[in-house]
C-alpha cells in the first residue's frame, strides 16, 4: 500500500525525467512503477509511450495509430486529460503559505480542512495549526460526468459550496465500486435547500480494486480519489468537524488579507449576541431574514425557543467559543458560521451553525440550529 500511496509522486518523477531528456532512466522508473502498481492505467500508458519511443518519435501521450485511438474511445482521451491535470498540479502549485479565500477563520476544534479545486482535479488537505491552516498534502480527484454545480437528483454534477464530513463508511459495508471506503458530506446543506436543490448521497470515496484512478469527470456527482489516498485521508480527518470546500476554482490568498473581513463579521456577530443577552428582541429579530428557517420552523415559530434558551442563562453574558467562519461567494455572499454558545462561567454549551446571506448590503441569518 505504501507503493500505491507514492504512485503519483513516482509518475511525476517519470515526467520530470522525460522533460530532462533522460529517457532511459524514465523508462526504467516507469517499468518499476507499473510492476508495483499494475492497475495504474495512466502509468501503463506512459510506460507504453516510452517503449514506443525506442522505435519511433512519440508526438503525444498515448501516441497510437488512429485506429487504435478510435477503438480506445473515451478511455484514451480520459487518460490524456488525467495526465494534463496531474502535470498542471505539478507546474502550478499554490503560492507558499497561501490559503483558499473561503478560510476566514477556522476553530482549533477543526484539526483539518479540505478544499477541492474542480478546475485542477485537485483536493487539498490542510492541517489547522496554531498559526493557521497549513497545506499538508494534495491529491488527484475526479468529479461528476457533467461537471460541477449540482442542482437536481441525477444530474451527474458535483455540488459546489461549504460542506462538512459527516461520517466514515467502512469498506466492509460497501461494494467494491466504492473502494476502500467513503466519507459522506452534508449535501444538500442549508443553502442548497434554500435554493431548492435536490439529490443526496454525495460521498468522497475510493475506486474499484482494478482501477487506480478515474477520469477527471467520471462520477455521478461524488468526489473520487485513489484508494491509498482515501485510506490516508480517512485516517487523518475528523467526522463532523472537518469542513470541505468544493469550488470551481480556488482563489489562493495571503491569510493576513482575510483578517479585516473576519474581524468585521465577528464584530457584527458580537452585536447579535449582546442584543440577545440584553433581551432586546426587536434588535435581535433585525438580524434575521424574512425567509428564516430552522429545521422547518419559521422565525415566529422559532423565536419562543430562542427566548427560553436566553432566559435559562439568567442574564449572564452569552459568549461564543470555537468560532469558524467560512465564506462562500457566487451570485450571493454567504457565511457559514459554526460556534459554541455558552453563558459566562459555563464550561460548555450547544454547538450551533448559522447561515448568513448578504441582502441589500446587510448580513441576515436565514438558518440557525443546534448541530451538537
Amino acid at each position: 500500500m505504501t507503493q500505491d500511496f507514492q504512485a503519483e509522486k513516482r509518475l511525476i518523477e517519470v515526467y520530470q525525467l522525460i522533460g530532462g531528456g533522460r529517457y532511459r532512466e524514465a523508462l526504467r522508473q516507469a517499468e518499476l512503477l507499473v510492476k508495483d502498481v499494475p492497475h495504474f492505467q495512466l502509468a501503463q500508458l506512459v510506460y507504453g509511450d516510452l517503449l514506443a519511443s525506442r522505435i519511433h518519435i512519440v508526438k503525444t501521450l498515448g501516441d497510437v495509430s488512429p485506429e487504435a485511438a478510435a477503438a480506445a474511445g473515451l478511455t484514451l482521451g480520459d487518460l490524456r486529460q488525467e495526465s494534463q491535470r496531474r502535470l498542471e498540479a505539478l507546474r502550478e502549485r499554490p503560492p507558499a503559505n497561501a490559503v483558499p479565500a473561503q478560510f476566514l477563520k477556522i476553530s482549533a476544534k477543526s484539526r483539518h480542512v479540505i478544499a477541492v479545486d474542480a478546475s485542477r482535479s485537485r483536493l487539498y488537505l490542510f492541517e489547522n495549526t496554531p498559526t493557521g491552516p497549513r497545506l499538508l498534502l494534495d491529491y488527484y480527484v475526479s468529479v461528476g460526468k457533467a461537471g460541477v454545480s449540482k442542482s437536481v437528483e441525477g444530474d451527474q454534477r458535483t455540488p459546489l459550496g461549504v460542506y462538512y464530513v459527516t461520517g466514515l463508511l467502512n469498506r466492509k459495508t460497501l461494494g467494491d465500486f466504492y473502494g476502500s471506503g467513503a466519507l459522506p458530506i452534508n449535501y444538500p446543506n442549508m443553502l442548497d435547500l434554500r435554493r431548492s436543490k435536490s439529490g443526496r448521497g454525495i460521498w468522497l470515496h475510493g475506486t474499484p480494486a482494478t482501477q487506480f484512478a478515474r477520469a477527471p469527470q467520471a462520477t455521478d456527482g461524488c468526489l473520487v480519489i485513489s484508494n491509498p489516498d482515501l485510506q490516508h485521508l480517512s485516517s487523518t480527518v475528523e467526522v463532523q468537524s472537518t469542513p470541505i470546500i468544493i469550488a470551481p476554482k480556488l482563489n489562493w490568498v495571503n491569510p493576513a488579507s482575510l483578517g479585516a473581513a473576519a474581524e468585521s463579521f465577528e464584530s457584527m456577530l458580537q452585536d447579535w449576541l449582546n442584543a440577545k443577552t440584553r433581551g432586546d428582541w426587536s434588535r435581535v429579530e433585525g438580524f434575521y431574514a424574512s425567509d428564516f428557517n430552522s429545521y422547518g420552523r419559521t422565525l415566529n415559530q422559532w423565536l419562543p425557543e430562542a427566548k427560553a434558551e436566553a432566559a435559562r442563562a439568567r442574564s449572564r453574558q452569552l459568549q461564543i467559543k470555537d468560532l469558524t467562519l467560512l465564506s462562500w461567494v457566487d451570485n450571493e455572499e454567504v457565511m457559514v458560521v459554526t460556534f459554541s454558545e455558552l453563558a459566562r462561567g459555563a464550561v460548555s454549551g450547544p454547538l450551533k451553525r448559522q447561515y448568513w446571506v448578504k441582502i441589500d448590503k446587510k448580513w441576515k441569518i436565514f438558518f440557525e440550529g443546534v448541530i451538537g
